[in-house]
């Protein structure tokens, strides 16, 4: 079975740093795109970043120069550095993945469980 599995949340006070990390379990063919969204109460799940299996990335406005997406192919894993976090950043953060496992058929969509990121003013 497939799973998602994040780690690193936590709170932390503005200007201070994060790091998530979100590693794929379970018999997998091959991963193609993998990404950090987020969703603040009251608000809609929103890309953060994305990076694809030959690394080329992808921000959001709100967190170009400050975010970092990288990722471990050999290690099927996925990175969020954060820095110079902001209130604003707080919010639940989803580590999401296209990959193919060994008991599909095409490529589907995995989602993380999701961490809680908190930046305290």
């Amino acid at each position: 079975q497939v799973q998602l599995v994040e780690s690193g949340g936590g709170l932390v006070q503005a200007g201070g740093s994060l790091r998530l990390s979100c590693a794929a379990s379970g018999s997998i063919f091959g991963i193609n795109d993998m990404g950090w969204y987020r969703q603040a109460p009251g608000k809609q799940r929103e890309l953060v970043a994305a990076i694809t299996s030959g690394g080329t990335t992808n921000y959001a406005d709100s967190v170009k120069g400050r975010f970092t997406i990288s990722r471990d192919n050999a290690k099927k894993t996925v990175y969020l550095q954060m820095n110079s976090l902001k209130p604003e950043d707080t919010a639940v953060y989803y580590c999401n993945a296209n990959l193919w496992p060994v008991a599909g058929r095409n490529w589907m969509d995995y989602w993380g469980q999701g961490t809680q990121v908190t930046v305290s003013s």
